[in-house]
């Protein structure tokens, strides 16, 4: 039997999973959804999806980058108004490289381990445009505990691919 834990991961990817369906099709990027959840209780203070905001921006940058505007401060300026511990669910590993020169998503999450304990993913990033990513480990040696939610991940990769053409 699926502990009440279990359940709300899941419920949280499954979230996560209808918000990267709202991201637009691109051959030149993943569609990916995040939210993130205060672990005390459950509130989910932002969510995003890929190029949801202006700028080619993932869906873990757009969460932070709506959160500090909540906050009115910047992405950089979240760690010192954020004092609940979080927990990100992401569809797919945060980037541990950006090919557009932009900050990875590995080191936006690092900047704020001071309250992202967590983050929690529904599959490996593919190899499609960086090659292996090394995200669970750099943020695992940074100090950010990482888990997978099993369960979705041919959905993810359906919705993720989606808008790429096979070779």
């Amino acid at each position: 039997m699926a502990s009440s834990a279990d359940a709300s991961h899941k419920a949280a990817m499954r979230q996560a999973l209808e918000l990267a369906k709202k991201s637009p099709p691109k051959p030149t990027n993943f569609r990916v959804g995040a939210l993130l959840k205060r672990l005390d209780d459950g509130h989910v203070s932002a969510e995003g999806y890929t190029l949801e905001l202006p700028g080619n921006t993932h869906a873990e940058e757009c969460c932070l980058l709506k959160l500090a505007e909540e906050h009115s401060t910047i992405e950089e300026g979240l760690d010192a108004v954020m004092t609940s511990p979080h927990a990100l669910y992401t569809t797919v590993e945060p980037c541990f490289k950006r090919l557009s020169g932009k900050l990875p998503c590995v080191e936006r999450i690092l900047r704020q381990k001071s309250w992202i304990k967590k983050v929690y993913v529904g599959v490996l990033e593919p190899e499609t445009f960086v090659g292996k990513n090394p995200g669970r480990q750099l943020l695992e040696e940074g100090g950010v505990e990482v888990e997978y939610v099993a369960g979705f991940e041919e959905e993810i990769l359906a919705v993720a691919a989606a808008g790429h053409t096979s070779s």
